[in-house]
């Protein structure tokens, strides 16, 4: 028995403890080793500097540091490389107290609804209270105890205080324990200012590296036969491929389920390029942004697995999507709670290992779809292809005259390429390895519909969350998680959200990163734009306008009424701001432009920024389903009442399922 009290320490501080800990944790997944947090990033102030940014500076060979611009978006940094490393890995994150640390739990929240881990380390105001109140603290009337930094705690996965040294000793290894969890998520160590700077004697053996299995729950045999019955039983199955397929590495074992029972599927946002091999059963998406094809079968689908989904309201279009009235659904998660969703029959297993033990079920009972099931799949997809062909077309000039009388694309821009047509472009440029990335607004839904996310070209879309300000960090993550400079790895993101956060522009200059973002300029935040048209039948606040004459804010009544927002666009010159960021920027507005600036900045040694002028308010073409969002149930204008009545006849096509 060993004697405590020849017990060997190490004398470290607070902050030199938590650095030295993460530099030695390790992942484990099927026989891969890797570092579970091998950076941190951050913006240092009063809250972290002496502490946490001391240790990062003497231990920086350990645990290098990133320094940032924003700290939501160092969040989404460190999220996209773990959503890119297949959650085997991720980034530490440390910020001040008060604004900084809530800078982060947009973040934090677009995280844990992605299930996707992340390291948050937030200054907290002092523990010992010598000094308060300080500055940043919140004083809050009831709670002494409580800081800003409580308000993390609805959106993370784990979160803890640590206002001793010695409770790093449980603290971190529970962190490390829910970073590699299956259900993950945002996991926060808040860490008041004082404390990051004392002294403790820490047990030597806490410091020796440390594997942690990122496990594979094995399927229940009887859950995979009674899912494997159904199945037998049905004419007119369907598969939901969601993001448990990607990050389980099931895509040979997914592929050959279908291949095996002739089942098409279809993908969510998180689970695009879920199918690499082009087959007649490999469809896209589906949902609200999927593909005509696959809702129609989905309509008529008597039997529906879901495989590694929490099935959003995206996917089912509001619980309407599913009509046969005999569906049944089954589905397959590591998470017993999205596992029965719709009242699924559940199989609780990693997605791998559980479409393995279903091929192999299948095959032993024979189990394939009807010709006519399959001749209908083949010709709906054949129809649709067809059709997205037309549309992503960019040498075939959009014809503006063509529009109906009362159509609202706007004809006097000097636009001439449509937004399809400009991922038309993109998708003829992409190669086996590259990556695109999308979060919010129309290009996801549009990315979700028509890009072909096949062959090793990766599709990156957040759609959990739909968080403006993802796109353009989480190409640096992406950048982290995939070095080879010869796989692009390019963000497609309107003028909207690029002009909300651009700063990370700044730090894919300073790393010297190459990456691409392509902005397609339509003058405004467009995707609302349509869902408002279509819930109220007229624009407000959502294009990006001059209000004429200024606002004039009134200081009592009168009968003077304010200028609305609806001069000409703004004029804004994105290419001059992204240059000025550090950015090499091009303005290309021919399809010939872009294929020319796509091909000379390929091999570009830091970030590249095209901005490409599309007609505002040019849309693919529908999904052909409806979603659950309620116009003004009373209005003053007609047009209102009476896209309330259709919005009413719509709610009769939602189903409770169980």
């Amino acid at each position: 028995m060993t004697d405590p009290t020849t017990r060997r320490t190490v004398r470290l501080t607070v902050a030199q403890a938590l650095v030295t800990y993460l530099s030695r944790q390790y992942s484990v997944a099927d026989g891969e080793r890797r570092r579970l947090i091998p950076a941190a990033l951050g913006i240092f102030g009063h809250g972290n500097v002496a502490g946490l940014g001391q240790a990062l500076d003497q231990l920086s060979d350990e645990l290098p540091f990133v320094q940032g611009r924003n700290e939501q978006a160092l969040v989404h940094i460190a999220t996209a490389y773990a959503k890119a490393s297949t959650r085997h890995a991720t980034l530490a994150v440390t910020a001040s107290i008060g604004p900084g640390a809530l800078n982060m739990i947009t973040g934090a929240g677009l995280a844990t609804v992605n299930r996707l881990p992340v390291l948050l380390l937030p200054g907290d105001t002092y523990a010992t209270r010598h000094q308060g109140p300080v500055l940043q603290q919140l004083q809050h009337p009831v709670e002494a105890d409580t800081s800003v930094n409580d308000a993390f705690r609805p959106v993370s996965r784990f979160f803890d205080r640590v206002t001793r040294p010695e409770q790093l000793l449980t603290a971190l290894p529970a962190a490390m324990r829910a970073l590699t969890d299956v259900d993950t998520g945002a996991v926060v160590v808040s860490l008041p200012q004082d404390i990051q700077s004392h002294a403790y004697d820490y047990p030597a053996e806490f410091f020796a590296e440390r594997d942690w299995p990122i496990r594979r729950p094995a399927p229940d045999a009887g859950e995979v036969a009674a899912v494997a019955r159904m199945l037998a039983e049905a004419e007119k199955p369907l598969i939901i491929a969601g993001g448990g397929v990607v990050y389980s590495g099931a895509t040979e074992e997914l592929e050959a389920l279908a291949d095996a029972a002739g089942i098409p599927v279809a993908e969510t946002f998180a689970g695009k390029g879920a199918v690499q091999r082009r087959a007649w059963w490999q469809l896209g998406g589906i949902g609200l942004e999927g593909t005509p094809a696959v809702n129609t079968l989905a309509r008529e689908a008597d039997f529906v697995l879901t495989v590694g989904s929490r099935l959003t309201d995206f996917s089912t279009a509001s619980q309407s999507i599913f009509q046969n009235p005999d569906v049944r659904f089954a589905a397959v998660n590591v998470n017993v709670h999205d596992v029965s969703r719709l009242g699924a029959t559940g199989i609780v297993a990693d997605a791998k290992r559980a479409l393995g033990a279903l091929t192999e079920a299948v095959r032993a009972n024979g189990t394939t779809t009807s010709p006519a099931w399959q001749d209908k799949a083949r010709a709906l997809h054949e129809t649709w292809w067809a059709q997205r062909a037309a549309a992503l077309d960019p040498d075939t000039p959009f014809d503006l005259s063509a529009e109906p009388d009362d159509s609202d694309v706007v004809r006097d821009t000097d636009a001439v390429l449509t937004q399809g047509q400009l991922i038309g472009l993109l998708q003829e440029h992409a190669q086996d390895g590259d990556t695109i990335i999308a979060a919010a607004g129309g290009p996801p839904g549009d990315l979700q519909k028509v890009w072909d996310a096949t062959e090793g070209r990766r599709a990156h879309l957040e759609f959990g969350f739909s968080c403006m300000g993802y796109e353009l960090p989480a190409a640096i993550g992406v950048r982290f998680a995939t070095p080879d400079p010869a796989r692009r790895v390019l963000s497609l993101l309107g003028d909207g959200t690029f002009l909300m956060a651009p700063t990370e522009l700044v730090t894919a200059a300073q790393e010297k990163l190459p990456l691409t973002i392509v902005i397609p300029e339509n003058h405004g935040y467009q995707v609302i734009h349509r869902l408002q048209m279509a819930r109220s039948g007229r624009e407000f606040g959502n294009e990006f306008r001059y209000r004429e004459g200024g606002l004039q804010l009134a200081e009592s009544g009168g009968d003077t009424k304010p200028a609305r927002l609806e001069g000409d666009y703004l004029k804004v010159d994105l290419v001059m701001t992204a240059t000025g960021l550090g950015a090499r920027a091009i303005r290309a507005t021919t399809a010939a432009e872009v294929r020319a600036a796509l091909a000379e900045t390929r091999d570009h040694p830091g970030p590249v920024v095209l901005v490409v002028p599309v007609v505002p308010h040019a849309d693919l073409p529908g999904s052909g389903v409806w979603w659950d969002v309620a116009p003004a149930e009373v209005s003053e204008q007609e047009s209102v009442a009476q896209l309330r009545r259709e919005y009413e006849e719509g709610l009769t096509s939602q189903r409770w399922y169980g």
